[in-house]
């Protein structure tokens, strides 16, 4: 006796491979979709792709950050989440497939994402506990079920072509349906197209909400009035921007300024409920400020020239601003410490951002009278969120990674041997005293001026010593001293030109700057690790 009722239809072998690889990246966009839902109801940074990412910053060798600063610039972010969304489609398509023969393997593939993302999560420096895991656990649980009910409509794997073959019992279990083993086409369509709309849906309210949280600290922005400093800083000398097409401004623009940091989500603080700690070794007067009490104590606005120690030779990591803020050294005089030179204990000053960041700046140069700042305001305004709303670290001097904490909160006074900071974790020196450097910013490189007077000029910096003398070379020719432009103070950056009698062909353009203690930029040529770049900047050009 024969079977005569009508078996189901089944897909063709690699039509139901595809389907099945599709809804396992539909299953992968729902768990991310979700946890981006519930990130808003945590917090911005508990979303699975920004712990993964931070993880990753974290325990990404210094040379292979230092390659991705170098390449993608501020971009460096972006490509890094691009690159984890990518492998996280890989595996989303890889587990679909799996699904497809190993229905439970594959859901549990999924929830393997949310191991990772909760782990990551927890990990982070800023990691306000078990309710940062959420988002990826609850991201991961609707990713499975979606993918176990997506890999059901499709029926079992369809035999390929040849004899048939018995498949062990686990296996048939593993895609046992619903439907008998055949393809529930019309139940596939509408759960994938309601999947993949709520999906879409939880996104777009995930980012709004997200983005609402951050309106407090906005508010409290726009707020702010800046004081009027007690001790303004001096106009700019007449002369201290050349008016040469291709140099550098010598103000930068708070919207052209460099931004180096690990943040792949920029705090957005509250000034309202912004607080300083200040507290350790050697502070007999603990203290909590408000952000009203800094706006309260004298301020200072200064000309400063920041770099960054990730700046290659000739590299754009290197911004001059007009900073307004507190006097660091007085603050920590108030709390009762003292600079190892006169009988402090503490060497180490380690800043603490509101992400976990950690920045340690020696005591000494902090203290020695230069103008260090708790800094509110840049270039006339309040601090941008990308450059420490509401209030951010700077000293004179100093490389960033020792010195300009952005977004800080926490000033822990400690000494150089009982703790290390982020950076010097990674490989980086404890100190970092900005190397004396110049750049040519014009010509650009490989550029293809007219035969003539062709103005060569750029910037050179040496902050707190000054920049005293600029000199170029043409090819293997003698140095000639350039023409420098006028010196605002010796914590910034100075301009400089030179025209150049350029005849045809090509020709090696080659810059060395000398600070105000008469050393000479080395031609020793370094990596930025582990304290900064050195070398002369060097540009080729094609003279028609």
């Amino acid at each position: 006796m024969t079977d005569d009722r009508k078996k189901p239809p089944t897909p063709g072998r690699w039509t139901q491979r595809a389907l099945a690889a599709g809804s396992g990246l539909l299953a992968g966009f729902a768990a991310l979709a979700t946890a981006e839902l519930v990130s808003a109801a945590v917090r911005p940074q508990s979303d699975p792709i920004v712990a993964v990412g931070g993880a990753a910053i974290d325990r990404t060798p210094p040379a292979v950050k230092d390659w991705a600063i170098q390449h993608f610039g501020t971009n460096d972010k972006l490509v890094l989440q691009s690159g984890i969304l990518v492998v996280l489609a890989l595996f989303a398509l890889a587990i679909g497939i799996v699904a497809l023969r190993f229905r439970r393997t594959g859901a549990a593939g999924v929830l393997v994402f949310g191991v990772v993302g909760a782990v990551a999560a927890l990990s982070r420096p800023d990691s306000e506990g078990l309710t940062d895991a959420l988002p990826s656990i609850v991201g991961a649980v609707v990713g499975a079920v979606l993918l176990y009910f997506l890999i059901g409509r499709l029926g079992s794997p369809a035999a390929a072509p040849g004899p048939a073959t018995e498949r062990p019992d686990d296996q048939a279990e593993e895609t046992a349906t619903g439907t008998g083993g055949g393809w529930d086409r019309r139940g596939f369509v509408i759960a994938a197209s309601a999947a993949a709309a709520a999906s879409a849906g939880a996104v777009v309210i995930g980012r709004s909400v997200n983005a609402a949280s951050g309106q407090s600290a906005v508010a409290s922005r726009d707020k702010v009035v800046l004081p009027r400093p007690q001790s303004p800083a001096r106009p700019v000398p007449r002369g201290a921007q050349l008016r040469i097409p291709g140099i550098s401004p010598f103000t930068t623009p708070n919207g052209s300024f460099y931004r180096v940091d690990t943040a792949l989500v920029v705090p957005k603080v509250d000034a309202t409920t912004w607080r300083l700690r200040v507290h350790g070794m050697g502070v007999r007067r603990p203290l909590d400020l408000s952000f009203a009490d800094l706006l309260g104590r004298e301020l200072i606005e200064r000309d400063i020239t920041l770099t960054c120690v990730s700046n290659e030779v000739g590299g754009p990591y290197v911004g001059n601003a007009r900073w307004i803020g507190a006097r660091l050294a007085d603050l920590l005089a108030e709390c009762g410490v003292k600079p190892p030179s006169k009988g402090g204990p503490a060497t180490q000053l380690v800043a603490r951002s509101v992400d976990g960041m950690t920045i340690g700046s020696p005591v000494e140069e902090v203290m020695d009278g230069r103008d260090s700042l708790l800094a509110v305001g840049m270039n006339g305004q309040p601090l941008p969120f990308t450059h420490g709303f509401p209030v951010r670290m700077l000293v004179p001097g100093l490389y960033g990674y020792v010195s300009a904490c952005k977004w800080i909160t926490d000033l822990e006074l400690t000494t150089f041997d009982a703790y290390d900071p982020y950076w010097v974790q990674r490989g980086w020196s404890r100190l970092g005293p900005i190397k004396t450097e110049s750049r040519i910013d014009t010509p650009k490189p490989f550029a293809r001026p007219k035969a003539g007077t062709v103005m060569i000029a750029g910037v050179a910096w040496a902050q707190h010593r000054g920049i005293e003398k600029v000199e170029v070379r043409v090819d293997d020719g003698p140095w000639e001293q350039a023409r420098l432009a006028a010196q605002d103070t010796r914590d910034t950056w100075r301009q400089w030109s030179y025209p150049w009698r350029a005849g045809k062909g090509g020709h090696t353009l080659t810059v060395r700057a000398t600070d105000g203690t008469g050393r000479t930029q080395t031609q020793r040529r370094t990596q930025t690790i582990p304290n900064g770049a050195s070398g002369w900047h060097s540009v080729v050009v094609t003279v028609d």
